[in-house]
């Protein structure tokens, strides 16, 4: 009887195994990444190659929309906000010039002389750009460095404001009441200024560390009812403004604020000790408490991302049901962000006193509290944005001067603007779908592709 022998398995090296092939990219370099996906998908060689190569399912996984990275940033919050001032800018642009009695001049003979109306359509914002950054005009280096000097002067006061408004934002809280606070960290740091005579340096850290408390005792007075009480902050911030307003104006007619020999409604100078020095000289405004805006834009942002504090007050903003199950003192964090709050927002009250103004008055806030929180907004309550918002907004207040100078054009139409702006970030899908860039269609289409994707692996997988 014969035996039936069967063939012995030959012992294989790996030298032995098919090699994938040369795969290269468009560039001619080789794709390591490419040539994994071949040995996976054949399993060394060893399998014939599937009906949707594993390299093609890398690809179009890259190719998803939520793993887009261009996408991403065409449709992020940051790129809305810059999409939200182009489109105020441009809508702005044709309400001056719809109302500009020039711009109908020139329409009429537009053909003939196209240029002419071109010109008087981009005035205003080119006069906008020279009050506010560049002056290209001036006669010397300090008159055509000025406007941007004046930006950033105006600008140092909606920083800190815009950043107490922002991190209340960020806890969950609509603090209205930054001009209350502006007003107390300026009554107190202006009284301190010009009652008190102490040494150069210590005067001004004084004077600071007094605007802070006072930011801070109104602020803390919001927190302390909505924890206590359950009040609700908008209405006691917007009535606490009123008392900070009317009672700035009845002390500025008591002997202890008013100016000796003055009937004026203004305090005493404060003593040169008590200023913050000019960071240009004597012929800029601009001073030291822009430095200080930095510092307390960098303070916020380790505050909240750095810190087990800012994680309480990021816990307390989401949810606060979830941070006092989780074991967060939701009533300390509502009294401790609104103190801090009202603490950068009386550092505004001091940048005007000690800086700009020298002096306090009843106007020393004007309408900066308000401005700040179309800062905040705009920055979408981060501090970094918040500080570039400011800047925004101070070019807008510093250029709109020299526009209503050099174009007759209403300094409104620069209010007009900031209000469009508002409009448009508090409506990201509206701004979203003027440009365009609507997740959701983007998703649906993603949807599509990979639904048609799994239809071919199905297919490939029956044959």
């Amino acid at each position: 009887m014969s035996e039936k022998t069967t063939p012995e398995p030959q012992a294989t090296s790996p030298d032995d195994s098919p090699e994938p092939a040369d795969i290269r990219e468009p560039g001619g370099t080789t794709s390591e990444a490419m040539a994994s996906d071949v040995v996976l998908d054949t399993a060394g060689g060893q399998m014939p190659p599937s009906a949707v190569p594993a390299a093609t399912l890398r690809r179009g996984r890259d190719q998803d929309g939520n793993g887009s990275v261009l996408h991403q940033i065409f449709t992020g919050n940051a790129m809305v906000s810059v999409l939200s001032v182009l489109l105020a800018i441009v809508l702005g642009g044709i309400l001056m010039a719809v109302t500009n009695p020039k711009v109908a001049v020139t329409a009429g003979y537009f053909f003939a002389q196209p240029g002419d109306l071109l010109t008087e359509v981009i005035r205003p914002y080119t006069a906008l750009v020279q009050g506010s950054i560049f002056n290209w005009a001036g006669a010397d280096l300090a008159a055509q460095l000025y406007p941007i000097t004046e930006t950033l002067t105006v600008a140092t006061p909606l920083i800190c404001a815009g950043l107490g408004v922002a991190l209340a934002f960020r806890a969950g809280l609509f603090n209205i009441g930054a001009q209350g606070q502006i007003i107390f960290g300026a009554l107190f740091g202006a009284y301190v200024g010009f009652a008190w005579h102490l040494p150069i340096g210590l005067h001004l850290l004084v004077v600071i560390l007094a605007g802070l408390v006072g930011g801070a005792v109104w602020g803390g007075v919001v927190g302390l009812l909505k924890a206590r009480t359950g009040a609700h902050e908008v209405i006691v911030t917007i009535m606490l403004n009123y008392i900070a307003n009317f009672l700035l104006l009845f002390l500025l007619t008591t002997p202890a604020f008013q100016r000796k020999g003055s009937t004026n409604p203004i305090s005493p100078f404060l003593d040169s000790t008590a200023l913050f020095p000019e960071l240009l000289g004597p012929q800029f405004r601009l001073h030291a408490g822009f430095l200080v805006a930095i510092a307390a834009t960098a303070f916020v942002w380790w505050l909240l991302n750095r810190s087990t504090i800012g994680f309480e007050f990021r816990a307390v903003g989401a949810n606060p049901s979830a941070a006092r199950t989780a074991g967060i003192n939701v009533a300390r964090s509502t009294i401790l962000v609104m103190a801090i709050a009202g603490a950068l927002a009386g550092l505004a009250g001091v940048a005007q006193v000690s800086g700009t103004e020298k002096y306090l008055s009843g106007g020393v806030a004007a309408s900066i509290g308000f401005d700040a929180i179309t800062v905040a907004l705009l920055g979408r309550s981060t501090p970094w944005g918040t500080f570039f918002a400011g800047l925004l907004f101070g070019a807008f207040r510093a250029g709109g001067v020299a526009m209503q100078a050099q174009t007759q054009t209403p300094i409104d139409i620069v209010l007009v603007i900031q209000s469009l702006i508002v409009l448009f970030i508090a409506a990201p899908p509206l701004v979203r779908a003027i440009f365009g860039l609507n997740p959701r269609k983007k998703k649906t289409t993603t949807s599509g592709t990979a639904g048609s994707r799994t239809s071919g692996i199905k297919s490939g997988a029956a044959a």
